[in-house]
């Protein structure tokens, strides 16, 4: 890097504060802060949705599988998320949507205390919460990982950095802050992902290569099967499966986007939008990791650091600042959204159980709550990315795919699951069964047995046995002990209607979580 490239980098981290400045003027409650007030446009909601779903793993983890096993990377992430994202347009978008709009709630998971009970909410949220401290720490480590690339500067130094700034934005912002950070974000991901495509296709040309011919180089061996070495057959169906839960709130962070627009026919056009960008414009954003073999040489085993190493050597000064740029914004945009659901999470499920006075906060308090919880979460996962690539983590890659998919759906499914009509029956216990005996399952697949088999459990199973066991668990307990009750039935149905009526877009504000004093007596 030069100085026109720290004057892009630097530039736009001033445009990211500026933003969360700006959307400061148009957060005053709670509501404001978690779902924009049910104000959001459809088409804003479903890039936000789309750019959240991105971060700096896809250039070090997904291009280290693209550098060793070509498009397989391609056709095992983004293809199963954007048909996961497209089955869920019509199948959850509406309902989560109509959960603010209905219900009246800021958090995804605060209805659950009313469709299972406090206990199940209390599970769930707590699970979800400790879960996304290491997601967005794999994600603050792959950020720094390829800032280390570029500058020098080292591992804990770039988390600081990335991890400062994007508290910034995020905590005075709010929701609005992520999403129009993310529009930005987009754009700088349009003109990089552009700018790096060409410059790959002309260092193609001057090697005497085309499109066509470079499948057939020794290097790109066996690189244009779809499905190769771990990540074969089953690995597809279990991540899309799993992709179906997590990217359409499973995940938390995107089911705020469904919920953050005015309607449930504006959540299902942004669910819409969001699967068709993830089925075409990864595309281009592979492509040079696809043909990274071929002009670099990856110094790291997992061929992580190969795209970070073609970039520098590719792009000229300023587009290379670009492109850095595209690293950061991806990151800054999936983990500012995820701070702000944890957020909601925090101040409206957990915080009125533990604390009496939670239970009395008026919308200046919450909102205070909310901004300081938000800073706590992005400190706390900065605190163990410090950890990724040590032994209880391993690699970026292994953190992304092994912990967060395989525990995802234990989490998941009750919350998911409990919007539909067709598992009604499937009340409080199946719900905690379900979540408690898929993280057991996923203890024993990832260790005792994983141990005691040579060479290990298959990466497809890892990831896919504990939501197989808590998917089964749910329906089958549903059925065998039915949990249905006229107020569950009630709830579902309301949320189920396809009518919105009038006057359901953009509730003014989300009062203080219902009955929360009764609950905690209760429990």
């Amino acid at each position: 890097m030069n100085s026109l490239d720290w004057v892009v980098l630097i530039g736009y981290f001033g445009i990211m504060v500026a933003i969360g400045i700006w959307s400061h003027k148009r957060v005053d409650n709670v509501s404001d802060f978690f779902t924009a007030g049910g104000k959001m446009p459809w088409w804003l909601s479903g890039i936000s949705h789309h750019m959240s779903g991105y971060s700096a793993v896809m250039f070090t983890g997904y291009a280290g599988i693209a550098y060793t096993y070509g498009v397989t990377s391609f056709v095992t992430w983004s293809f199963p998320i954007a048909i996961g994202i497209a089955i869920g347009a019509n199948l959850f978008a509406p309902r989560i949507n109509r959960l603010r709009s209905r219900l009246h709630v800021a958090s995804p998971l605060e209805y659950l205390k009313n469709r299972y009970n406090l206990p199940t909410q209390q599970a769930l949220a707590w699970s979800g919460m400790l879960l996304k401290i290491v997601d967005v720490a794999a994600k603050w480590a792959a950020i720094a990982t390829l800032l280390s690339v570029f500058t020098g500067i080292s591992l804990n130094q770039g988390i600081l950095i990335t991890g400062a700034i994007t508290a910034v934005y995020c905590t005075i912002g709010g929701l609005w802050a992520d999403a129009l950070t993310e529009l930005g974000q987009f754009i700088i991901q349009l003109l990089a992902g552009v700018s790096m495509f060409v410059a790959v296709v002309i260092k193609l040309n001057d090697k005497n290569i085309g499109f066509f011919d470079a499948w057939n180089q020794p290097e790109l061996q066996g690189h244009g099967k779809p499905l190769v070495g771990q990540y074969g057959a089953v690995f597809l169906l279990a991540f899309l499966f799993i992709k179906l839960f997590e990217y359409n709130g499973g995940m938390l962070n995107q089911a705020q986007r469904y919920m953050a627009t005015g309607s449930a026919k504006e959540a299902t056009r942004s669910a819409r939008l969001s699967a068709i960008l993830w089925l075409v414009w990864p595309v281009v954003l592979f492509f040079p990791m696809w043909m990274s073999p071929l002009l670099v040489h990856a110094q790291k085993p997992d061929g992580s650091d190969s795209y970070g190493l073609m970039t520098e050597q590719l792009l000229p000064h300023g587009l290379l600042g670009l492109v850095i740029v595209g690293f950061f914004s991806h990151t800054m945009a999936m983990c500012s959204s995820d701070a702000n659901a944890i957020a909601a999470v925090f101040t409206r499920d957990i915080a009125p159980v533990v604390s009496a006075k939670a239970r009395t906060w008026n919308q200046r308090s919450g909102l205070i709550a909310a901004r300081l919880t938000t800073v706590v979460f992005l400190g706390l996962s900065m605190a163990v990315a410090t950890q990724v690539n040590s032994p209880t983590f391993k690699d970026i890659i292994t953190v992304v795919i092994k912990w967060v998919a395989g525990l995802m759906g234990p989490i998941a499914i009750p919350m998911m699951l409990g919007l539909l009509r067709y598992f009604r029956k499937s009340g409080p216990t199946a719900a905690l069964t379900s979540w408690a005996m898929g993280l057991f399952a996923f203890y024993l697949v990832n260790y005792p047995i994983d141990d005691a088999i040579e060479g290990g459990v298959a990466l497809q199973y890892q990831v896919s046995v504990p939501l197989a066991v808590s998917l089964v668990l749910y329906i089958a307990i549903g059925f065998i002990k039915p949990e249905d009750t006229p107020e569950r039935d009630a709830l579902i149905e309301r949320i189920n209607t396809d009518d919105d009526g009038p006057g359901t877009a953009g509730a003014a504000a989300v009062p203080s979580p219902a009955g929360a004093q009764d609950d905690v007596q209760r429990l």
